[in-house]
């Protein structure tokens, strides 16, 4: 099988729960079935969002560059990032480290595809929403994209750094808030776009209509590096 690398601690709670998706995801019932991870944390990457946006100069470009690197020198032949607002640098990261990387924005929009979605809501930070990451791609697969408005945003900005970052629970009023509006301005599925927001589906009964992006990077790290992925993973949307 083909190793994988993870940049992570982008944050820290999502790369543990990718993690573990990874390995609940992989059909085997021993360990040698499982698939060889190297895993470098640097927490200490400076915010994308923040840069994204103009509001730091701090660029988070090369901390992740430099893992990339550790990463090709540990014998990786695949990268995952276990976060979304991170992809607003793919192409860099890619002519840089020279390994593949897997597109975690373009995998879930074929997942839509796939599943006949005409429509899709997206909750993700505020650089991945103002950037147009998951927009250009959905609007390019022929999808119409939703995005939150200004308020409903604010409210997902609060989930993720205030909530899930900062290590406690979700308020899923808030969630239920935001959600409600994506669904009566046409949402047919919802994407958590945001690593943070993987999380809140871990934890919390959702309902019908949403689809994980980590969870679609995690399904697709075990089928690119080899490994067999349990059958009730082949649907991603709830």
């Amino acid at each position: 099988m083909k190793r994988l690398g993870v940049i992570g601690g982008l944050g820290p709670l999502a790369t543990a729960y990718f993690y573990e998706l990874v390995t609940r995801m992989t059909a085997s019932e021993k360990d040698q079935g499982h698939i060889e991870m190297a895993i470098i944390s640097s927490p200490s990457t400076p915010d994308r969002t923040d840069y994204i946006l103009g509001k730091s100069k701090e660029s988070p470009l090369e901390p992740m560059i430099r893992a990339g690197k550790e990463l090709e020198a540990l014998g990786a032949d695949y990268i995952a990032i276990p976060c979304i607002t991170a992809h607003y640098f793919h192409e860099q990261l890619v002519r840089a480290i020279g390994i593949p990387i897997i597109h975690i924005i373009k995998e879930t929009v074929g997942c839509l595809v796939s599943a006949g979605v005409r429509a899709a809501g997206i909750m993700a930070t505020e650089g991945t929403i103002g950037s147009g990451l998951f927009q250009r791609e959905l609007e390019a697969a022929g999808i119409k994209p939703v995005v939150p408005s200004d308020i409903a945003q604010k409210n997902v900005t609060k989930l993720i750094y205030e909530d899930i970052k900062s290590n406690l629970p979700a308020d899923m009023g808030r969630f239920e808030v935001v959600s409600a509006e994506l669904f009566d301005n046409g949402a047919e599925v919802i994407i958590l776009g945001c690593t943070e927001l993987s999380l809140i589906k871990k934890d919390n009964r959702l309902g019908h209509g949403y689809i994980d992006a980590m969870e679609v990077l995690a399904s697709r790290s075990v089928r690119y590096c080899g490994a067999s992925l349990r059958s009730r993973y082949d649907n991603l949307i709830t």
